[in-house]
Formats: C-alpha cells, sequence, structure tokens
C-alpha cells in the first residue's frame, strides 16, 4: 500500500533500501511528488543546497517538499551537464545565495530561476554527461549488489529476512512471559519472542558468534576523545553516524595525530554499525556500513561497532552482507540498553549468531559486495571529474552565455 518516500536527507543515501513508505493513495492525489530519473534535487528547507542526481532507483519514489526538482529541457542542455554545474564550486554559491530565515534557513525555486547556466561546447557536455550518467548507473548497480549478497545468503539457509511491515504487525512482543532470566540483563526487550525467534532460526543451521569473527581490539564502541580541529594536510574528515550513510558525508576535519591508536580510522572491509541513538524506525542506530577502499579515508566517531573480520575465520564481504539485513538490525535493536540514548549490550552483542556457508557460497557474496563497494568508489571519481572538468572549462576558456529562458 506504499511507496518509498525521500526526505531532504534521504536522497543524499547511498542505500534507499530502508526508506519509509508513504500511501499510495496520498500520492494520487499529489502526483508531482514522484521522481524521475535524471533530475537535479537540492533541500531547500534547513540545510540547503545539498544536492544529488536522480538515479534509475529514485525513479518512480515520492519525495517530499523540502527538496526542489530541477527538471532539464533536454532539448537545450544535457541533464548530467546541469548538475553537475549546478553542484560544482561555481554553482553552489550561486544556488545558496537566495537562502533566508533565521533558525530555519529556506530556499525558493523563485531565487534560483534567473541563475545563468554557462553553456559549454557540445564535446565539453557530452564528455561531462557521459561521467554523471555512468556515475547514477553504477551507484544503483552497486547497491543492488549488496542487497543481491544479503538475499542470496538468506536463501542459501532457507530463513526469511523480515520485512519491516510483518516485523512491525507481530504482536508476541505485546505480551509475554520468562521463565529463564539471565544475570547479565533484567530488560524485557532483551527477551522480545521475535528476536529469540530470529536468533532460533539462524542457529538451525552452522553458525559463529559475531564476536568470534571480529577483532576484539576494536569490537566495542563508546570511543570518548577530545576533538582538535587541524589543517587539511594534518587532518582527517571525522564522521558521525548522520553522515556516514550519506554518498558524500560532510564531517568535521580533525587533526590525525590526536586520535592515533584509538582505532577511529579502519582498514577496507570494515563493516561499521551505528551504535548509539534512538528506537525509531527510521533512525540509523544499528543500521551497518561497509567501508570500502575510498571511505577508509575517513575516521569514524565513537558512536560505532567496529566489526573488524579476523582474515582467517570469515570474509569482509560476507559478514557485511548479513550484517546489513533487516535480520540483524532488528537483532541489533533487541539487544540495547540505556535511557533516552540506547547502545547494544556488550555480552549479547558478543553472541549474536551469523550463520555460515560452505566456502565457495561466503565467496560468491563476499565478492558481490566488493563488486558494489568498487562501483560505489568509482561512481564518486567520475563525479569529481566531471567537476573538474567544467570548472576548469569556466576558469580558462569559458565565455558566459546565460540560458536563454
Amino acid at each position: 500500500y506504499g511507496i518509498p518516500f525521500l526526505g531532504s536527507t534521504d536522497i543524499l543515501a547511498a542505500d534507499l533500501s530502508t526508506l519509509p513508505l508513504l500511501s499510495k493513495k496520498i500520492v494520487q492525489h499529489y502526483p508531482n511528488l514522484l521522481l524521475q530519473e535524471d533530475w537535479t534535487l537540492i533541500t531547500c528547507s534547513g540545510t540547503v543546497g545539498r544536492m544529488t542526481y536522480s538515479r534509475s532507483d529514485m525513479a518512480g519514489m515520492a519525495g517530499s517538499q523540502h527538496f526542489m526538482r530541477v527538471v532539464p529541457d533536454t532539448d537545450k542542455i544535457l541533464p548530467g551537464y546541469l548538475y553537475a554545474y549546478l553542484s560544482s564550486k561555481f554553482g553552489v554559491p550561486q544556488v545558496i545565495e537566495g537562502m533566508y530565515g533565521a533558525i530555519i534557513q529556506h530556499l525558493e525555486p523563485s531565487h534560483i530561476a534567473g541563475l545563468s547556466v554557462p553553456i559549454a561546447p557540445k564535446d565539453v557536455q557530452e564528455k561531462i554527461h557521459k561521467r554523471i550518467k555512468e556515475m547514477a548507473l553504477l551507484r544503483t548497480e552497486g547497491v543492488k549488489e549488496h542487497q543481491q549478497a544479503t538475499t542470496k545468503l538468506f536463501n542459501a539457509i532457507g530463513v526469511i529476512d523480515p520485512s519491516r511491515h510483518t516485523w512491525s504487525n507481530n504482536t508476541s512482543r505485546k505480551a509475554f512471559s520468562v521463565t529463564q532470566i539471565s544475570s547479565g540483563t533484567l530488560r524485557a526487550l532483551n527477551y522480545d519472542p521475535s528476536y529469540v525467534e530470529l536468533c532460533s532460526n539462524i542457529q538451525k543451521h552452522p553458525y559463529n558468534k559475531l564476536g568470534e569473527l571480529c577483532d576484539p581490539r576494536h569490537f566495542r564502541s563508546g570511543i570518548i576523545f577530545k576533538r582538535v580541529d587541524a589543517g587539511s594536510e594534518f587532518s582527517v574528515r571525522l564522521i558521525g553516524q548522520r553522515e556516514a550513510f550519506q554518498v558524500r558525508p560532510e564531517g568535521r576535519w580533525i587533526s590525525r595525530k590526536s586520535i592515533e591508536g584509538l582505532g577511529l580510522i579502519v582498514p577496507k572491509g570494515t563493516t561499521v554499525v551505528a551504535a548509539h541513538g534512538t528506537l525509531g524506525e527510521t533512525e540509523q542506530y544499528c543500521r551497518s556500513m561497509y567501508v570500502t577502499e575510498r571511505t577508509s579515508e575517513y575516521a569514524f566517531s565513537g558512536d560505532f561497532v567496529r566489526c573488524i573480520p579476523v582474515e582467517t575465520k570469515i570474509l569482509p564481504g560476507y559478514l557485511f552482507a548479513f550484517l546489513r539485513s533487516e535480520t540483524a538490525f532488528r537483532i541489533f535493536r533487541c539487544i540495547s540498553i540505556g535511557g533516552k540514548q540506547q547502545a547494544p549490550h556488550p555480552e549479547l552483542l558478543w553472541n549474536i549468531p551469523v550463520p555460515r556457508l560452505s566456502t565457495e557460497q561466503e565467496q560468491e557474496i563476499h565478492a558481490l559486495v566488493e563488486s558494489g563497494s568498487y562501483k560505489f568508489d568509482r561512481s564518486l571519481r567520475l563525479e569529481e571529474d566531471a567537476w573538474h572538468i567544467i570548472e576548469s572549462w569556466i576558469e580558462e576558456e569559458a565565455k558566459w552565455q546565460p540560458l536563454s529562458r
């Protein structure tokens, strides 16, 4: 009965598989909410001016009114070229120039309607457009391969990965009794029958405990440290939970030397799990992210559990394929402890069951994740190439010719 619904922050996300759903009846009354491929989407409320290029996996989704849709006239300009210019160092300042508001910033279509767009030679436009189109394709394919890896894993063990709808409609947790209470916890959530059932289904097959598969030196969250700002040549970008799941996180630059030995910088192939937050259905708390070669340049804040796989025990892509699943997400949620801010129970975290398959099957799943991660990194480079081409052209050769309206 629903259609995936994008908010202003969601348009920046790499993986759109966990979006909330908007009623189809509402969309029927407001068809302008629906998105199409090749648009430029610009946030216009709150943090304004952040942009993304609508990919094929966004087509048909609904979107809020907190971001603008820039729909290119393809008879006058190539969509990828227009996006590359608007999101470049020359376009962004012009876009945000018209924002207004005190506490909450806003931007209206009328503020950017008169924005001048330089028209590059046809060959330059096509070169840029080709890179943006390939970028969008690779991002879509990369996420699909991660989803396929998870599906392949659960099909192999014959377990259904529960949807959000299925989980929410399960009434077994409304009232239940427990006869064997662990001395480790008295919280009812940690004995949720649905959580017990998920673990039991996995334990019917060969499995290992999560703590056995990860480097124990870094298998934790809650790292406390001082943030020391530094210049770009001496710093590293610090990424928090809110930014980590975005395509291009906007983190704070802190001194690299000040965090040496704390484990904030993790190697490629690590799965980081958001480990502090609240239990809202759309919160990132307990969601997992795979650290690619590119994202290994970041320092991840202390609010993540770092699952660095032991090389001789499990392949990193296979471990991520399980931890990104809805099953793992629900298990993580059900081992929560704390008051307002939740965090995983250390002992229960260690004991999370991870299903095991044959060596060949695990290698296939790992290869899918690695392929998807390579495509994600490749998409970042293509986008940066497009920016470099248009910015260089403007700086060196361009003669400004505003697009006629």
